[in-house]
């Protein structure tokens, strides 16, 4: 197998480097879940702070909504699912609101600022980097017998990054609509 050349500054590198782990295979799926956060902070470098409450149409899910969720989620399956416990004290305040309203739409978030968004998104991370870090090989593919459906520490990664991936298009979809409002 040939050595990579060396890292040219002018060159974008297209290489997994894994993020720390006790097995390189969780540090490889930490990557991929890591590289999904960046283009979601990318893609919301551009964002005007009015466009975090707007609604792009009725029964629509505004940005700062779909932060809050996508935090949200990122938490319940880090403590339901691969810690099998309840959100301790210090998660639940991080999150103040419902994921859901009665009616299954996701509860509107507003009145928080773009910096908030991002600490929450930042918390929840470094919260799951520091669970998968210290985690074993075995307890990675362990699954988790809930109730409802068996999960495993590895799935729950691969869910998530899909989640964030998603939502992220959907705020890139938002945006784009914001910018051609009134046009």
């Amino acid at each position: 197998m040939a050595a990579l050349p060396p890292k040219q500054a002018d060159v974008e590198q297209l290489v997994i480097e894994p993020v720390a782990a006790l097995d390189p295979a969780i540090g490889r799926a930490l990557w991929q879940l890591e590289g999904a956060r960046g283009r979601l902070k990318k893609a919301l470098a551009p964002l005007d702070e009015a466009m975090l409450d707007w609604e792009p149409y009725p029964g629509g899910n505004s940005v700062g909504t779909l932060l809050y969720h996508i935090a949200a989620i990122e938490l319940d399956w880090l403590y339901f699912e691969v810690l099998e416990q309840e959100f301790p004290p210090d998660v639940q305040a991080l999150l103040p609101y419902p994921v859901r309203d009665e009616s299954g739409r996701l509860c509107p978030v507003t009145a928080v600022s773009l910096a908030t968004h991002l600490q929450r998104l930042d918390t929840a991370r470094q919260r799951l980097l520091d669970v998968y870090a210290s985690l074993t090989v075995d307890d990675f593919r362990r699954a988790r017998q809930l109730p409802q459906y068996h999960v495993t520490p590895e799935w729950v990664l691969y869910h998530l990054t899909q989640h964030e991936t998603e939502h992220r298009g959907q705020i890139q979809e938002t945006m784009v609509l914001w910018n051609l409002r009134g046009k």
